[in-house]
């Protein structure tokens, strides 16, 4: 999907819409999700398929998406993306082409300078790209007029003060420097741990594992709830297998016990869980079932 309709939904007082920019299949279930059984995604597959799951490629299918939320008169964005051409040798976003800035327009009419905060749920590629824009080597902040809101775990490990995440890989060093560093550089930047409060309804919270930094924005409005969850989840399988984290986790056994513990809380609370990446419907209520999770209903978005 390519979507050029932008869907939003009401929770509260706070407005949100969703930006998606693309939707496909993107890597083998198995592999993007080790340790989830082969019969629990044929189990499923009656709503896996065919916006989570393909059956005859066994391939998982995802979204790339940017949430846009408007509370107490503020636009803030959650998690701008992949960014327009850059430099991610060995990634699958290798110079990934994207008009993310456009599509706010269109779609949300949000102009550039209209936003107030910037989000990073951590600091990966698909996370952190449109933070910056110009050419090569001349990056400067996509969003002038907006703080932007960096996980200082994540900014300590992928940064120069840890070598780019400790010399894992060079597209740590390219990540930081086109889409990071020019923040700091403008002054835009605030560092939290733990947590950090945006506004009355808005709070981010730590949820270490896939990265060190990995953290979760929790929605309290009007007696509505939701939680923005980053890569804690890369499908709804894990909803039905917690314990299992994506190949991408940092620290799977920490990541396995931050989705627990989010999802514990979800649960209890009817919050509207609200992963980066899921297609479809794109976000999901969860309810016990047991001694584990079902998925409640699907989100529901009028047109804009």
């Amino acid at each position: 999907m390519d979507s050029e309709n932008a869907q939003s939904v009401v929770l509260g007082d706070v407005e949100i819409i969703r930006i998606v920019e693309w939707q496909g299949v993107f890597a083998p279930a198995r592999t993007l999700v080790p340790g989830t059984p082969a019969q629990l995604w044929k189990e499923n597959e009656g709503w896996l398929a065919p916006d989570h799951w393909s059956p005859d490629s066994d391939q998982v299918v995802v979204a790339l998406q940017t949430w846009v939320l408007r509370s107490g008169g503020r636009t803030i964005l959650v998690d701008p993306g992949l960014g327009d051409g850059r430099e991610r040798p060995g990634s699958p976003f290798h110079r990934w082409r994207s008009d993310l800035p456009d599509r706010l327009i269109r779609q949300a009419g949000v102009r550039a300078e209209d936003v107030d905060v910037v989000v990073n749920t951590h600091l990966h590629a698909d996370h952190v790209g449109w933070n910056t824009t110009g050419p090569a080597g001349e990056w400067v902040p996509t969003f002038p007029n907006a703080q932007y809101l960096l996980p200082a775990a994540d900014d300590f490990h992928f940064g120069p003060s840890n070598a780019y995440g400790n010399g894992l890989h060079e597209v740590d060093r390219l990540i930081y420097e086109d889409s990071i560093a020019p923040l700091h550089q403008a002054g835009q930047v605030v560092l939290w741990d733990g947590t950090h409060r945006i506004d009355a309804g808005l709070t981010l919270e730590s949820a270490p594992g896939h990265t060190p930094g990995s953290s979760v924005l929790r929605l309290a409005s009007g007696g509505e709830r939701a939680v923005f969850v980053g890569d804690l989840m890369h499908s709804p399988v894990q909803i039905l297998a917690p314990a299992c984290s994506s190949c991408l986790c940092l620290d799977p056994a920490q990541a396995a016990v931050s989705r627990g513990r989010v999802l514990e809380r979800a649960a209890e609370r009817r919050e509207l869980v609200i992963p980066a990446h899921f297609g479809g419907a794109g976000a999901v209520e969860v309810r016990r079932a047991g001694n584990g999770f079902a998925l409640g209903r699907w989100a529901e978005y009028r047109a804009r």
